[in-house]
């Protein structure tokens, strides 16, 4: 290629780009979704900018997670601690029960620590991707759209919807675990210098429901002019993924102990590991690496135990399936656990693997409210 053609086909990709992020923007002001920490177009254009603590606290819960689930957990923590120097001063403890059934949990522990050290700086969340990365659990993605999103930057803001629009858009054939520096790169082009922040949410709406997984609505994007695997006419066929290794299973056994008054007995997890800090019922020496005993002879007391059943359960590397047993018993709690009431069990920072263990020996457990 000659330094003419490289030269015509860079003003080429340039005016590409530039038509394309007006097209997209002009998407995203008429069919945007409303969400609850989202500054909506017209406010934006009337001078409402968003708050930083809200969006960092909206993209830290959207890791891993759906828009759907989330949307309740955001406005509870909203409604208990409106701003970042509340949450600081909130106990851990009560951070990771209102977390409790979103999962990963090491999320909430970095959401406390990272509340805690903006705070102790003044309550100001650094306004460039570099300085939001020094802090506790922000990594590359969050960092850039806290970035374009609440400070307006243009940043590269590239998610998995937006992986899956830009392989399309490029046909690209590099598989997907190989291709997020080229990703990150195409999107570096194509961030408009006005309205990053939107054009990032725009985006991330478009994956989310026209650019879909399964049957996308290819006719009503606004960037189909410029699709490549349009083209091709196979859009699913991209993003290109190897095949998965198929999930180790672990087995183990939990023990639901029940006392007459209906409290359960549980104890805490270490704050480190898997599930760190949040609270359980007893269980056998399970993890992600090996099984744990199955039987009732591995229970941490002697009672009369009944098998209750059997719940499985899907982690990020690895499937659990725990023999659940069931057992009414008097007495004091042993050291390191402690008795929970059966209207605060529904309040307890119980992962949901240990809700469906409760659930499958006292049905309901885990759903009874406080009385007013």
């Amino acid at each position: 290629m000659t330094p003419l053609d490289q030269t015509r086909k860079a003003s080429q990709t340039a005016a590409s780009s530039h038509t394309g992020a007006e097209r997209l923007l002009a998407w995203y002001d008429a069919h945007h979704r409303d969400l609850p920490w989202r500054v909506t177009p017209v406010a934006f254009a009337r001078g409402v900018r968003a708050d930083p603590y809200r969006v960092w606290m909206s993209e830290v819960m959207l890791q891993q997670t759906t828009v759907e689930a989330v949307k309740a957990y955001f406005r509870n923590f909203i409604e208990k601690w409106p701003t970042v120097e509340a949450l600081a001063a909130a106990p851990a403890e009560d951070v990771m029960k209102a977390w409790a059934g979103l999962g990963y949990y090491s999320r909430a522990r970095n959401l406390k620590a990272c509340a805690d050290l903006v705070a102790l700086r003044g309550g100001r969340f650094p306004d460039t991707e570099a300085g939001l990365r020094e802090l506790p659990g922000i990594g590359a993605y969050t960092a850039a759209a806290i970035a374009a999103i609440a400070f307006d930057q243009p940043a590269a803001v590239v998610d998995g919807n937006v992986e899956r629009v830009m392989t399309r858009l490029y046909s690209i054939e590099t598989p997907l675990s190989e291709a997020k520096p080229q990703i990150r790169a195409l999107v570096e082009e194509l961030v408009p210098q006005t309205r990053p922040g939107d054009f990032a949410q725009a985006m991330m709406d478009l994956g989310a429901t026209i650019c879909t997984p399964k049957r996308p609505r290819c006719m009503l994007c606004p960037l189909r002019e410029d699709c490549s695997a349009i083209l091709s006419g196979d859009p699913e066929r991209f993003p290109v993924r190897l095949p998965k290794d198929d999930k180790p299973l672990r087995k183990g056994a939990a023990f639901v102990a029940e006392r007459d008054d209906g409290a359960i007995l549980l104890r805490k997890r270490p704050e480190k590991g898997l599930l760190g800090g949040m609270t359980e019922v007893p269980t056998t020496g399970w993890t992600a690496r090996i099984d744990g005993a199955t039987t009732a002879d591995a229970a941490p007391f002697p009672a009369a135990w009944r098998r209750a059943g059997q719940i499985g359960h899907v982690f990020t590397h690895f499937a659990l399936e725990l023999d659940v047993f069931h057992a009414h018993v008097t007495g004091d709690a042993p050291d390191g656990h402690f008795w929970s009431l059966a209207h605060e069990i529904s309040g307890e920072a119980l992962p949901t693997v240990m809700k469906k263990v409760i659930e499958a020996a006292i049905p309901g457990a885990t759903k009874k409210q406080r009385p007013l």
